[in-house]
């Protein structure tokens, strides 16, 4: 009996071992080791003759490129959550079907939320490196030095409450926050009487009321900044914003003129609207310690990386033993 051609599969950055041997085992797969991003002509070759193209958040995967994909391109499995970076809707004129992979970042990325949290309202990066760059000039302990803000008994709100912002929720209740969320649409009434939460439908007033503001709302074309310089005014000087998101839900150009004029206290950005580019504004008010700065590790946990290569591998298979995979993204959706 001939075996079974394996499908061509074209990876656009270095995925964990574990992942890329399986790949490898299981596909005709074309690694990229150096995990230097793909130029637009790379991917352009790249989909002319590949049966699955595997791109990640940094490979834009627009309508040019998809329009001049080989006719063998019939999958594209994004190594990702979100897939504002892949053209949905020219993808299904193409007839080419798009996955991501859904559900497994969750924790990781709530967990870096209460980090950025705790780490800016704390002040604990400019902590760290007086014992770095000057340990010299640390005198010891005293009454009023190096003074941050109690999250305990604050009102935070979550501006998204899918599962991640459940997730952050469900930590930031066992901190001692309050929790208030504005979202699409409320969330279950279990839920709401879990977590204590507030639903909001008019986010200007949520954001009027609450000391943290916690991004955890998808990138769509409806969400692009959401977070308007009008809605930013609308935070008290003594709130703080922390984006695990995507940089384009906020007005970035706007947050920093409210922080530099101390109109808001103080953020923790793991995205920036310009990635990889981040304003040089930002670096300045980070070694100010107004700001605490991330280089997007939200969701950058070895079990969170191999559980996502794994969801790719399954979406692979699945298309191409011919059953509809598990991960398919609807156009319209994204």
């Amino acid at each position: 009996m001939t075996a079974k051609k394996k499908p061509k599969v074209y990876i656009t950055r270095k995925l964990p071992d574990a992942v890329e041997t399986r790949m490898r085992e299981l596909f005709d797969a074309e690694l990229n080791i150096d995990d230097a991003p793909r130029t637009r002509d790379e991917l352009a070759a790249a989909m002319k003759t590949a049966d699955v193209l595997v791109p990640t958040v940094t490979d834009r995967i627009d309508e040019a490129l998809i329009e001049g994909a080989g006719s063998n391109l019939k999958l594209i499995a994004s190594f990702s959550n979100g897939t504002d970076h892949i053209d949905i809707d020219a993808a299904a004129r193409k007839g080419i079907t798009v996955t991501n992979t859904p559900n497994v970042l969750t924790e990781d990325t709530a967990d870096m939320t209460m980090a950025l949290i705790l780490a800016v309202s704390r002040r604990l990066p400019e902590g760290a490196r007086i014992l770095t760059d000057n340990p010299g000039d640390w005198a010891g302990w005293s009454p009023t030095w190096m003074l941050g803000r109690r999250i305990w008994g604050k009102r935070i709100g979550i501006v998204g409450m899918g599962r991640i912002g459940t997730a952050v929720a469900r930590r930031a209740k066992a901190f001692g926050l309050s929790i208030h969320y504005h979202n699409r649409k409320r969330v279950h009434p279990a839920t709401e009487e879990e977590l204590e939460a507030t639903y909001w439908d008019s986010l200007d007033q949520m954001l009027a009321r609450v000391d943290i503001v916690s991004v955890n709302c998808p990138s769509t074309p409806a969400t692009f900044h959401l977070l308007s310089a009008r809605r930013l005014a609308l935070l008290q000087p003594t709130s703080l914003i922390v984006n695990t998101a995507r940089g384009d839900i906020i007005d970035e150009a706007a947050m920093i003129q409210l922080l530099r004029e101390g109109k808001i206290a103080g953020a923790g950005l793991d995205v920036y609207e310009n990635e990889p580019a981040v304003n040089p504004k930002l670096v300045k008010l980070a070694n100010q310690g107004r700001v605490v700065l991330l280089p997007h590790m939200g969701s950058a946990t070895i079990e969170g990386r191999i559980d996502m290569g794994d969801k790719v591998i399954i979406n692979i298979r699945t298309f191409f033993d011919g059953h509809r995979p598990p991960n398919r993204v609807l156009p319209g959706r994204n």
